[in-house]
């Protein structure tokens, strides 16, 4: 097969993954579409259960009540395809990794997916009604809260991409542990910067107040100890691979030169059988 062919072959599998992933999240939304109502007042309970009695949310937009909920199914449609996407790009790149590439890739795809999960669920049942009740506390007693629908979809949503990247710090530290790039004693000589990185990111990610600040940064701080750890592991197990391979390479080079010499050795043995008599 030529090389042109071969890249068109992949573009090819590419575009059929893609077209997968896609019909996927469609398929989800589809099934999601009829309770999106629904689904947007799930999202909502954590900000209504703090808002003063009486008050509620409002719409500033004509078209905010219809598209808000809609806009919510869709991404929560992306949310939950997820696994279905991520297999698919396991597909497409296992056939060119190595076994011990193999051996990383496949759990970290499925760690991924689960602690960007993690990530979206301490926002919703911890970040968000600390955070909320904290907002309907500092309010001025002569202002009514009335959030915007689709202000509070953005801000939502934002918050959850927030928490679900930084919940991915362990996959971040094993990529840079196992190709090399730092190790786990460099990292924990570090620990003092991280903790201050993690305040900073924080407070850059979230709405502007210490508890949400707070909430983000011990996460980061742990899950980057626990990173440390699991990059140790992988590193070790990685040097034991490496071992191995070159045990095999010393192994078959042997079983070579053994051959080599056995072939050698009649002549060795009897260097005259070759001579002919006068």
């Amino acid at each position: 097969m030529t090389t042109q062919s071969s890249f068109i072959s992949h573009l090819i599998e590419l575009r059929s993954r893609v077209l997968k992933a896609l019909a996927s999240v469609l398929v989800i939304f589809m099934a999601l579409a009829y309770w999106a109502q629904d689904l947007y007042g799930i999202l909502a309970a954590p900000l209504v259960a703090t808002i003063p009695e009486g008050a509620s949310m409002i719409a500033t937009s004509v078209a905010s009540p219809f598209f808000a909920p809609f806009k919510l199914t869709m991404v929560l449609s992306f949310f939950i395809a997820i696994p279905y996407v991520l297999y698919q790009v396991w597909g497409f790149i296992a056939p060119g990794l190595y076994r011990n590439e193999k051996k990383l890739v496949a759990p970290l795809l499925l760690s991924s997916t689960l602690l960007f999960y993690s990530g979206i669920a301490f926002a919703y049942f911890i970040v968000f009604p600390l955070a909320f009740s904290f907002f309907s506390a500092v309010a001025p007693d002569d202002v009514l809260i009335s959030p915007d629908i689709s202000e509070y979809l953005s801000f939502v949503l934002k918050i959850f991409f927030a928490f679900g990247v930084a919940f991915e710090i362990p996959v971040a530290i094993i990529l840079m542990c196992w190709t090399g790039m730092t190790t786990p004693d460099e990292l924990r000589k570090k620990r003092s910067h991280v903790i201050v990185a993690a305040f900073v990111v924080g407070m850059l990610l979230t709405p502007p107040d210490v508890i949400s600040q707070v909430l983000l940064a011990i996460p980061m701080w742990f899950l980057f100890e626990v990173g440390v750890v699991i990059g140790g592991w992988y590193t070790k197990n990685k040097r034991q691979d490496e071992d191995e391979d070159e045990d095999e390479d010393g192994d078959a080079n042997d079983d070579d030169e053994e051959e080599e010499n056995s072939i050698r050795k009649p002549n060795d043995d009897h260097p005259d059988d070759d001579v002919k008599p006068l």
